[in-house]
């Protein structure tokens, strides 16, 4: 059987998607604690982050699928 080259590079985007997803949990709780101390403004830069850190999981995700589908060579 041979080794998959693949493999460190699914495991390391995996590990990065369950890393953002955790930053994004706790961003949500923040700016929520934040936006019910009455911090309107809060909301806001909470939002915007929160999509840059969605399309940065999105982004990694693609990549995955992308490796995945991709068939290791006879010669591998």
């Amino acid at each position: 059987m041979a080794h998959d080259k693949r493999l460190p590079a699914l495991n390391a985007a995996l590990g990065l998607i369950v890393l953002l997803l955790v930053v994004q949990m706790w961003l949500l709780t923040a700016t929520l604690e934040t936006y019910l101390a009455g911090h309107n403004e809060a909301a806001v830069s909470g939002a915007i982050l929160s999509a840059i850190l969605f399309a940065a999981c999105g982004a990694l995700y693609l990549f995955v699928s992308r490796v995945e589908r991709r068939r290791p060579s006879d010669g591998e």
